[in-house]
Formats: C-alpha cells, sequence, structure tokens
C-alpha cells in the first residue's frame, strides 16, 4: 500500500443520436478532455470525503453522493482497508448530460488501486463503476462509465457490445454550457408520448437520427469535418422538431453557426444542458467561444480533435 493514491477521469458529450438510441438506434458518444476529475486517497483514522459539494464524515455525507458512499463501502470491504479521506477535485458540471457521476467513480476506483498499489484491468474498472452508476441512475446503459474511462469515441446500441473507433478527424469540438440543468427523464417521456400520439412522424425523426448517427462515424473515419458539420446540423433539426431543444439551446446553436462553426447542436436530453459545435481551426473555435459566453454560456471548452496516426 502506498501513503497516498491518485486517480483521474475525463468527461463525456454525446455527439449523436439523443433520444433515438432509446428505440434502439446507434449513437455516438466522445470523450472530452477538457473537463476532468481528479480524486486522491489517504488512510485516516475514519472516513472522510472532501469535495465542492460536501466536507466531512462520509457517513454523513447527504443522499445526492450515496453512489460515492457504496462505491467507497465496496473498494474497502473487497480489500479490507482502512479507512479512507477521499478528496475529489471535477470541473464537469454535475446534472449536464457529461458523465459526471461515472467520472468521479472512475477517479476514485483508479485512486484507490494506486493507493493499493494493485492493477487494475479495463473491466474490473467499469464493474466498480457501474456499479456505482446504479446508485445514481437506477439501470445505467453503461456508456457514460466507459466514455468517462476511455479516449475514443464509442459507438453504441441497445442489446450491441460497446465498439470504440479512432478520432481520425481533424478540427475543434467546442462544448457551451447553458446553466440549466438537463431534464433528460422529462424529455425521454415526452418524446414517448410524442411517439404514441404520432407514430409515423416522430418514428420517422428518430431512424433518421440514427441513420445521421452512422454517417457521422463515417464521416469521423474519413477524416470529413465539413459533413460531419452538417450532419450535426441535420441531427439538430431532428431534435428541434422533436420538441427536446429550447430557446436558450436553439440561441447558442444560431450564434455558434453565424461564427463559423461548422455544425451545431445540442447533446444529451435537452431543454437545457450542453450544446457543441465544431470548427475547422482553433481561431474560429476561440471565436465562438467568446460570443457563446457573451450570448449567456455559462462556461465553455475547447476540444482539439486529430487524425489518427497509423502504426
Amino acid at each position: 500500500m502506498k501513503s497516498s493514491g491518485e486517480g483521474n477521469a475525463n468527461g463525456k458529450i454525446i455527439l449523436m443520436g439523443e433520444h433515438s438510441v432509446v428505440y434502439g438506434k446507434p449513437a455516438i458518444a466522445f470523450p472530452f478532455q477538457p473537463t476532468h476529475v481528479t480524486a486522491e486517497i489517504t488512510d485516516h483514522i475514519y472516513d472522510v470525503l472532501r469535495s465542492g459539494y460536501f466536507v466531512g464524515p462520509l457517513a454523513k455525507a447527504p443522499k445526492s453522493l450515496e453512489n460515492i458512499k457504496t462505491l467507497i463501502h465496496q473498494l474497502r470491504h473487497d480489500f479490507s482497508t482502512p479507512p479512507v479521506q477521499i478528496t475529489i477535485s471535477s470541473t464537469i458540471p454535475a446534472e449536464r448530460g457529461m458523465g459526471s457521476s461515472a467520472a468521479v467513480a472512475v477517479a476514485i476506483t483508479r485512486a484507490f488501486f494506486d493507493w493499493q498499489n494493485l492493477p487494475l484491468s479495463h473491466e474490473l474498472l467499469l464493474t466498480y463503476v457501474n456499479y456505482a452508476e446504479k446508485i445514481s441512475h437506477g439501470n445505467p446503459s453503461g456508456i457514460d462509465a466507459a466514455a468517462t474511462a476511455g479516449d475514443e469515441p464509442i459507438l453504441f446500441q441497445k442489446g450491441a457490445a460497446f465498439e470504440t473507433f479512432p478520432i481520425n478527424i481533424s478540427g475543434f469540438l467546442i462544448v457551451a454550457d447553458t446553466g440549466v440543468k438537463g431534464k433528460t427523464r422529462q424529455t425521454v417521456k415526452a418524446v414517448a408520448q410524442r411517439f404514441e400520439q404520432d407514430n409515423k412522424t416522430t418514428g420517422h425523426l428518430i431512424n433518421e437520427l440514427g441513420d445521421l448517427t452512422l454517417k457521422a462515424k463515417k464521416a469521423i473515419l474519413n477524416n470529413q469535418a465539413a459533413y460531419l458539420g452538417e450532419l450535426m446540423n441535420a441531427a439538430q433539426k431532428n431534435l428541434a422538431a422533436l420538441q427536446v431543444s429550447d430557446q436558450t439551446l436553439d440561441n447558442l446553436i444560431m450564434v455558434a453557426n453565424q461564427n463559423g462553426a461548422l455544425g451545431a447542436k445540442l447533446t444529451g436530453g435537452g431543454k437545457g444542458g450542453c450544446m457543441i459545435a465544431l470548427a475547422s481551426d482553433y481561431s474560429t473555435a476561440k471565436k465562438i467561444t467568446t460570443a457563446l459566453t457573451n450570448q449567456g454560456a455559462k462556461a465553455t471548452w475547447i476540444q482539439e480533435l486529430g487524425v489518427y496516426q497509423y502504426a
């Protein structure tokens, strides 16, 4: 056992396939490196948590942190360790569809195994993270765990194994936070009601979103940034038609496109949360983030994408 252990994780965004994934269509999740979580673990006389949300004995942590409490107890039980002090630092905004809870679980698990000086396979990592995610989300898909623990895009679909593929596209991905908590449960329910009321129209929009996702994967693999931007714009039109966008998201998306984005769309459940945009170069990406901030975005981040170098 080491004197302390450290673990890290990145955020995630859904690039394409929001809502249609609920109906068995493919979606693409992107690891998003500019947002991240760091966890540090040391032994202590009793279990203590230090974070931006709570500082104090783990036993007194609020119910919203039950996933962390349960994960720590499970890790300590499985490896018969003394009590711990966990210090968490995060730049991932909570409840924005960016994988905050999964990233915290990834960072804690990595920190724990680093502290114990034990090897940690990817499979074992995901086992512990998904255990914590069940506390947070009931029946998680596992995509947040996989995306926050990895560094490649993931194509995922109900009933199928996750498929990773390289980021083989030149450009810059911008994420902007509306400052409003996402409303995934409500928007998923609303789309389901629309599907019942108008199966033909809603089904067509959902099928198109699935098709756009597969085209987006090809665009990424073939380094077609301009085409990917067009696909993002097309997806946003469908999402707006499904009524999961809102005025704040629509405004930020419009501003991004007016300032040189190749394409822009909401990411996640909608009705709040975040939007994403694609730029061909860094100067355009910076111009877009400045414009988004001026239009009320609470935070912006830029991630450079790159052509995959084959060995």
